[in-house]
């Protein structure tokens, strides 16, 4: 390997990081998960498999084709179909939050604007979830920036451009992100993630930011796609795959691998739960309401008086809002939750949905 910039003694020697799934992970058919279609089970490996550690590997599609028992060139066909479809976003690392100044944010939108407002706030490069909801506060985004004043600068900007006040949520403590969206079994978890530091941005106008930015839009379906970032970034494959292990292992990237969408695969049903905790118990029951099967990601956010008071939050993600909601009320029944004050915001419409992206300083400021 040339011109490597790995400083963890012995590892460009070591055979490569991925975890192979194994076919009995899955079940043979998509009747538990109750996707809007049918799936094989080599779709399943492909596609809930490689949710995290894809390959890092020069033929990483050969290799994945090899468990699925598909060659190399129906790997990437069904990838490529799934891309066309909406249901892969991409393959490639989804970014440790702490790379960014971000921030949820609700809006009331007249409903006669509401349409105009969303797609105004889908366009700009900062925002990259954006949902209506059932609440006052009808319009939620997340907004992520460099720093946090390019964060405010943009806030205000929307709030200049829509006429609508943004009201800011910054996340003050995380108590469980899952790294993945299991269609075999919903209730599967991913494995708990360390809280650590992450690795610093590489240097400004580097080779190696130029690899970070090229491979946020995900791996090329092609036979050696960590050659093509290479090229982007004037590196050779190598010092490619040798950077995208490091920024893992670090933390920088918080899993490389398949990026789903999950409503497109039949979860619409999806409830943001919120509750107003003393502050004095809310990381308590915040670990706990982590803990619960079911429960996606789950966080403390900032209160915004008097429009909103509610600190502790939690996604519950599924096909029928029927059965979202009695799993909502079975989770708060069982860690008194309901004691305190507290709403459910059903999602209804997905304007966006994407990864965050680190952006060149000058698209940033622009």
């Amino acid at each position: 390997m040339t011109g490597c910039w790995c400083t963890t003694p012995g590892h460009c020697n070591a055979a490569p990081r991925w975890t192979s799934p194994s076919p009995a992970a899955f079940s043979s058919r998509t009747g538990a998960a109750g996707l809007a279609f049918e799936l094989s089970d080599s779709d399943l490996l492909l596609l809930d498999g490689w949710q995290r550690s894809f390959p890092l590997v020069p033929r990483p599609y050969a290799l994945v084709g090899e468990r699925a028992g598909l060659d190399e060139g129906a790997v990437m066909a069904r990838f490529r179909r799934w891309q066309r479809e909406g249901v892969v976003s991409r393959i490639g690392p989804v970014l440790h939050q702490s790379c960014f100044a971000s921030a949820l944010v609700g809006m009331h939108v007249p409903a006669v604007r509401l349409e105009q407002v969303a797609a105004h706030v889908s366009g700009l490069a900062q925002v990259n979830h954006n949902y209506e909801r059932e609440h006052a506060l009808n319009l939620w985004f997340v907004a992520a920036c460099r720093t946090p004043g390019a964060l405010a600068r943009l806030l205000a900007r929307i709030g200049q451009d829509t006429g609508c006040e943004p009201l800011a949520l910054p996340m003050q403590a995380e108590y469980h992100i899952d790294l993945g969206f299991s269609l075999s079994s919903p209730q599967r978890r991913a494995p708990p993630q360390p809280r650590g530091k992450p690795a610093a941005l590489p240097p400004a106008g580097s080779a190696q930011e130029a690899l970070l930015h090229a491979v946020q839009d995900g791996l090329d379906l092609c036979a050696q796609p960590y050659r093509r970032l290479g090229l982007l970034a004037g590196l050779d494959e190598d010092q490619a795959l040798c950077l995208l292990e490091r920024w893992l292992q670090a933390g920088l990237f918080r899993r490389f691998g398949v990026v789903l969408r999950h409503r497109q695969l039949g979860y619409r049903a999806n409830a943001m739960c919120v509750w107003n905790v003393d502050d004095a118990r809310v990381d308590a029951l915040g670990e706990q309401l982590g803990a619960e099967p079911g429960v996606t990601l789950c966080y403390r956010r900032a209160r915004s008086l008097p429009q909103w008071p509610y600190n502790l939050f939690c996604m519950i993600h599924g096909k029928e809002r029927e059965a979202v909601r009695a799993q909502r009320d079975a989770i708060a029944g069982r860690l008194g939750l309901d004691a305190w004050p507290h709403a459910v915001l059903f999602s209804t419409r997905c304007f966006k949905q994407r990864g965050a992206r680190l952006m060149p300083e000058e698209v940033a400021h622009g």
